[in-house]
């Protein structure tokens, strides 16, 4: 899909991993984690994880970053399937003034971008990472 560029390039600012909200960890981001930093699945909901109603998010460090990200993700080669995602997310083919939104806190984002082709871009990078 050609259109990728045209809405967002990645400026690596670490924006997209700092801030309240907490990032969800799916059971296989939680074995790929654990695996890769070589330690237990229980080691790491402990040491790294926080509850956030039911579900385990990642922690965040006292700067407010993900507990990851030092000038760079630590954990890039296993990253949750929801950083994976960023910005091609489910709540954008809700409403596309989302894309907005978001684009208010990433310089890599577009703003201005045609709603029809984010929509067009999400759309197309949902399906192609459905098994992600």
């Amino acid at each position: 899909m050609t259109c990728d560029a045209e809405i967002f390039s990645c400026t690596q600012c670490g924006d997209c991993c700092k801030g309240f909200g907490g990032t969800y960890l799916a059971e296989t981001d939680v074995i790929a984690i654990a695996d890769y930093l070589g330690i237990s699945r229980s080691d790491l909901l402990e040491r790294y994880c926080v509850l956030s109603g039911n579900r385990h998010v990642l922690a965040q460090g006292e700067d407010g970053y993900c507990i990851f990200f030092d000038r760079n993700c630590s954990i890039h080669p296993v990253k949750p399937r929801m950083c994976k995602k960023w910005p091609y997310i489910e709540n954008v083919l809700v409403d596309p003034a989302n894309w907005r939104i978001m684009a208010d806190m990433c310089p890599g984002m577009k703003r201005d971008a045609d709603p029809s082709l984010v929509v067009c871009c999400v759309r197309y990078h949902l399906e192609i990472n459905s098994t992600i």
